[in-house]
């Protein structure tokens, strides 16, 4: 499991295109900046995640390209939601969730930092999805 922490503010304009071209991990979320104590995060993804939840925070994800499926297990039973590009969604806290794209897909996902990409209990985690509390920009 990767664990990166940053504090890093954008003191200058950031290219989210630049920012996405400087990297190829899929479920690998990298943090752009950060905001009081929030990270925004972005990943491209492709294919399943795993499922999860996290037990203290909601998640938002925007989609930046593509198309995201998330799978929620909730108290009504399992539904899944879509995102296109330009949709965003909010899983609320302690929602077991499962994100999918069927395509390659950007995404920016906004949580508290620290919060790890698998939550606070999850499935076993494939070798595909990077356990982590985002990486730091190059």
């Amino acid at each position: 499991m990767t664990t990166e922490r940053t504090s890093a503010r954008t003191p200058e304009p950031l290219s989210l295109d630049a920012v996405l071209a400087s990297f190829t991990q899929r479920w690998s979320p990298r943090i752009v900046t950060t905001v009081n104590d929030y990270d925004v995060r972005v990943a491209h993804v492709e294919g399943e995640h795993v499922w999860h939840v996290h037990d203290h925070t909601d998640e938002f994800f925007l989609v930046l390209d593509g198309e995201l499926h998330i799978a929620l297990r909730e108290p009504a039973g399992e539904r899944t939601v879509v995102l296109t590009r330009g949709s965003l969604f909010t899983v609320a806290r302690g929602t077991e969730h499962k994100p999918y794209a069927p395509v390659p897909t950007d995404i920016l996902v906004f949580e508290p930092s620290g919060t790890l990409s698998v939550g606070d209990r999850h499935d076993e985690v494939p070798s595909h999805v990077d356990a982590t509390t985002g990486h730091t920009l190059p």
